[in-house]
Parts: C-alpha cells; structure tokens; sequence
C-alpha cells in the first residue's frame, strides 16, 4: 500500500456496546402461542405436531442451545392438546434442566434414528389404541430437519392418509407478532443500522469487499448481536450479484456499495438493506436517491388492516411505476412468479405472507413486513429496507429511517 493511501486511512476502533444479552421470553407469551397452535391443530384435525425446524422449536420453547448447530444430535419438539415435549441427546439434560422450562422433556442416547425412535414410542404412549392425526413442519418457508426415516416413523404411527405438512397452522400462529417480538426487531434493526453507520464512516476508496464486510460483521457482534448468518455485501457500477458472496474486489470511485444484514437478537434477525456510495454522486444520483426513499416510505404507509397482499401491491404498483420504467432491476412486474415489494419477517428472516400479486392473504394486526423495492439505473443502486408492525389503527417503523441523504465514501 503507497504511503499516501496509508495516511487516509482513518483507523477503525471497534467500540463494544452496553447491550444486554436479550430477555427471555415471558411464560405467558409461550402459553399464548402454545394455545393458538392447538386452536389451529383442532382447525386442521391434527392431533399431533412434531417440530424439527430450529426456528420453530424456539419459537414453541424459547430453549436456546449452542447445540442447534450439530447434525448428528439434533433437537425435536412435540406438540398435543396437553403436552409440550422438547427432545434432545441425554448430554443436554444438565442444560435443559438448568432452569424451569415451559416444557417436559425426553432424551436419547446417539444419534437422529435414535431421537425419531423416541419420538415415535412417546406418541404411541400418548395415543395408545389410537391412531393419531399427525403434523410435521416440512413445507414452504420452513426448513425442518429432513429425514426419511422420521417421515416413515410417522407414516407407521398415524392414522391412514392423516401424515401431513403442519406448516398452514404454523404460519397461522407465527404471522401474527406480539409487541414483544416487535421489540426484538427493533433492537436488531438498531444493531445493524448502527453497524454499518460506523463502518462506513471509516472506509475508504481502496479497500476490498471482504475488509469491509469483516469490520461490518464484528461491529454487529460488538453492538449486541447474538448471532450473524454471513450477509451480502458487494460493490458495483450496475453489475450486481445480490447473492454473490464479499470477494477481494476493491472499492473504485463511484461504486455503490450494498448490503443486506442477517445478524439477530433474541433469535430476531435484523434483515435490514443499507446502500453508500464511493465519492460525491451527480445530482440526478441524489434525486434518484430522494424518489425512491419517498415512494419506498409511502408504500409502508399503504399498509394498513383490512387490505390483502395482493390489494397492497397493485395500489403500491402505481406509485413505483414512475421509477420502474428505468429499472435494470426488474423483478417488480406484476406478472413475473414471485414478484413483491416485501415480505413478512419474525423469527425467520423471511416469512410469509408475501406483498406480492398473488398472495391474498389479508393484513392483520401483529404482522411484520419488510418493504424494499429496488432501482437499477445507470450503473447505480438505490434500495431502502424499511420494516413496519401493523397496528389497529396504521402502523410502527421498527426501522430507523434511511438517511435523508446517501451516505458518502471520501
């Protein structure tokens, strides 16, 4: 590195934030999903739901173990009409019963077969002479653990045809957030914003993706995240890659820089899209910038009880079409499989419902989405992940707004 580039190089001081860990979740919010998730099994006539998806057994259980991370000992839950089982290998029984827990528990001695093994004889106990209608979390949106061995398991166990996806019920219950989940957003959300905030007060023209992101990733840990899936974070000059991992690629004058946050508090991810720019942008750059922010924060305020998805994203059609005729982008067509402005957010990163065409589901009070269209134009990007909670009467950012202006590299 020349000496010149050297001396303008503003020094990084990773600053640890006064966060404290997150709070557990209160017994009554746990009894209150536990009671909306039997309120739709007995909608669905499923008398039995078995649980492998990390993000729904903590959702159930509020249980938050290192050991999520290992495939040969993995946790499951059960859920019935009376019980609540969490199961996980006999070495986590110290852990588990370290304090009290809003369920029982069982264990077993090796590996997965042994923990479906389990599961399998724990049902028959519970439903002995019956045949029981049974759910497991496999289907959209959820990626519980795979095993043929657990859907045969199930298959023997349940009564003839009545093995089938839990996921409809699931999403019923976990669509609609409380105020308190709705505060575990908002922490996350601080975390990354301010993250990247001082990130990028401290980079400069020079530096590599990868340089970037690493400073990024440890001022999240360092402001209160709990954890941190790997994010996207790239440079361009309108070739960008949105899924294409930090590379060594350098920051050059003019690249916009853009990042997509995965870091979590609770068990909250953040998602949180930020963008910067490296040098002074052209003015038609910084009227750009104001339009899509403003139609971005008009189409959160579109949101509202009583509409559906699909109400929503062709009344917020009208409003991007203006900008979306220039859009290299361009996802948001009305006709293209999967086109959205956004998507719901809780404990998964993404949830559904989607604000897309398609999707009918109607806006409730309690859910989350996350609203972020993006424009493409000439090389540049522009892109503001703003994130609401609807209430009764309108709606809550738990985003800090984006920045009136773009931020700058110098």
């Amino acid at each position: 590195m020349n000496e010149a580039l050297h001396s303008a190089i503003k020094p990084l001081k990773l600053v640890s934030a006064e966060i404290k860990p997150s709070p557990d979740v209160p017994f009554d919010e746990l009894g209150l999903r536990l009671r909306r998730i039997r309120e739709e099994m007995s909608a669905d006539g499923l008398d039995v739901i078995v649980l492998s998806d990390v993000k729904n057994i903590q959702y159930f259980t509020d249980f938050r173990s290192n050991s999520y991370y290992y495939n040969s000992r993995p946790f499951f839950a059960m859920v019935t009409a009376e019980k609540l089982i969490l199961f996980g290998g006999a070495y986590e029984r110290p852990y588990v019963e370290w304090k009290e827990r809003p369920f029982s528990a069982a264990y077993y001695f090796g590996y997965v077969n042994d923990a479906i093994s389990l599961i399998a004889d724990t049902i028959r106990d519970l439903f002995r002479g019956k045949a029981p209608r049974v759910g497991v979390d496999y289907g959209e949106e959820m990626s519980g653990r795979a095993s043929l061995f657990l859907v045969d398991s199930l298959q023997e166990i349940a009564a003839p045809g009545k093995l089938k996806s839990a996921t409809p019920a699931l999403w019923r219950v976990r669509q609609i957030k409380t105020p308190f989940e709705a505060e575990l957003k908002r922490t996350a959300f601080e975390i990354c914003d301010e993250a990247f905030d001082q990130t990028i007060a401290h980079a400069h023209i020079g530096m590599t993706e990868y340089e970037l992101w690493r400073m990024m990733q440890a001022q999240t840990f360092l402001n209160g995240a709990e954890s941190g899936d790997p994010f996207p974070l790239i440079f361009g000059k309108g070739d960008f890659t949105y899924g294409r991992p930090a590379s060594d690629r350098r920051l050059e004058l003019g690249d916009y820089i853009w990042a997509d946050f995965r870091a979590t508090y609770g068990g909250y991810p953040a998602d949180r899209n930020r963008i910067a720019r490296a040098g002074q942008p052209e003015p038609w750059e910084r009227d750009a910038y104001t339009a899509v922010r403003d139609v971005t924060l008009e189409l959160c305020r579109l949101i509202r009880p009583g509409i559906t998805c699909a109400d929503f994203f062709h009344a917020g059609k009208k409003l991007w079409e203006p900008l979306n005729n220039a859009n290299k982008f361009r996802l948001i067509t009305g006709e293209m499989k999967g086109a959205r402005f956004g998507h719901s957010g809780g404990i998964g990163v993404v949830e559904p419902p989607s604000l897309g065409p398609d999707d009918d589901i109607e806006i409730r009070p309690g859910m989350i989405f996350h609203v972020e269209p993006k424009l493409e134009r000439d090389g540049a990007v522009f892109q503001f992940e703003e994130c609401v909670f609807v209430l009764e009467d309108g709606i809550d950012f738990l985003t800090p707004l984006c920045p009136e202006q773009i931020p700058v590299i110098q």
